[in-house]
């Protein structure tokens, strides 16, 4: 079985499962697509809110921002994970925004989250302007790992991307995660043409140099400006163009099983650099996510176009009440599980038909 339009393998159906849609869905156990993917990766995105203005992400007057009462209170977010690790199989979470070094509550969330069992990695994509001051008080709490957002070690590229002048405080808490053991760190890196493309090298060789692991990442049709064009975006093709200028790179004998980056060795290895095509290499057929936005709705594809609320049904503003018991944690799960059944075979970037989602990336969580 393959996805259409895009010619990328599925797993196969299970003969124990129905397939007639979203009714179909199981009553219990993991979060299971009709596809045959099982979801176990949780991104939650803790704010949409960013002290950052990247391009490629929102505008230089930023965007409006989720009013507090809309965004799950530290209670309602706790119920959720706790089901989503219980009930749900979930067993790796990321915290992502906006950024989500701006969420008050950021060190209680990651110690709560740690604590449940089984435990859950937890992780954390950031753009490290705070980190140098939270990286330990983070990894005290039970954060296993960092993602820091990083595009350029050109100060003058890195002003032009993120319309802010703060990259000395980004090295900073890259050294200090370093420092903490919030360890492999992982840097992420999106290149865009005549600002960054020429940096790939050179970005490189400072992650090698520090012992970081770099992920470029083409730029999805994901912008609040919607100015992404698909003749002129940097693809994998351009990034290992690029790189092998200066390094020699041969695929990793690793299979990446559902890990987004597809990974070259460097210069025979054993350091790596990796790469997430999801436009022009797209992986749809392994995807193990599932993503909570900050006002509690569950998404099961960045490009989703629906979603299902979960806020409603805590708040009891759905269709029922959900009270804080196990039969109202029973409702919560059953809804999540409804929302991954439903999800499509593919993010159709490709297709002649696709379009946008209304929610940029601030707001869904990366």
């Amino acid at each position: 079985m393959t996805i259409v339009g895009l010619g990328i393998p599925l797993p196969s159906r299970s003969p124990q499962r129905p397939s007639d849609g979203v009714s179909s869905a199981p009553q219990t156990g993991p979060l299971l697509d009709s596809h045959g993917r099982i979801a176990r990766d949780l991104r939650v995105s803790l704010t949409d809110r960013c002290n950052l203005r990247c391009t490629y992400c929102m505008p230089a007057d930023g965007l409006d921002w989720l009013p507090a009462d809309e965004k799950l209170s530290l209670d309602e977010l706790q119920r959720l994970l706790r089901i989503a690790v219980t009930e749900l199989g979930i067993t790796e979470i990321r915290f992502t925004g906006g950024e989500p070094l701006l969420y008050a509550r950021i060190i209680d969330l990651v110690r709560f989250t740690a604590g449940l069992q089984p435990r859950p990695e937890v992780s954390l994509t950031t753009n490290a302007l705070g980190l140098a001051r939270k990286a330990f008080a983070l990894k005290d709490a039970g954060l296993d790992r960092v993602n820091v957002s990083l595009d350029t070690v050109d100060a003058r590229h890195f002003h032009a991307l993120t319309r802010r002048d703060r990259l000395d405080d980004v090295l900073v808490g890259l050294a200090a995660a370093h420092e903490a053991g919030l360890t492999p760190v992982k840097v992420n890196a999106v290149l865009q043409p005549g600002i960054n493309d020429s940096d790939a090298a050179d970005l490189l060789s400072f992650c090698l140099d520090h012992g970081y692991e770099l992920r470029f990442i083409e730029q999805m049709p994901l912008d609040a400006s919607h100015t992404w064009q698909r003749e002129t975006f940097v693809t994998a093709d351009d990034i290992l163009t690029s790189l092998s200028g200066r390094f020699s790179l041969t695929p990793h004998p690793e299979h990446r099983g559902a890990a987004p980056a597809e990974r070259f060795l460097v210069n025979g290895g054993p350091e790596s650099v990796g790469i997430i095509a999801s436009v022009t290499r797209p992986f749809c057929g392994d995807c193990d996510r599932t993503r909570l936005t900050a006002d509690g709705q569950v998404r099961s594809c960045l490009f989703s176009h629906g979603e299902t609320d979960l806020r409603a049904l805590l708040r009891g503003t759905g269709v029922s009440k959900v009270s804080d018991d196990a039969a109202g944690d029973a409702v919560l799960a059953q809804a999540w599980r409804e929302a991954m059944w439903a999800k499509l075979p593919g993010h159709a970037i490709n297709d002649p038909g696709f379009l946008q989602p209304t929610r940029s990336m601030s707001a869904i969580g990366g």
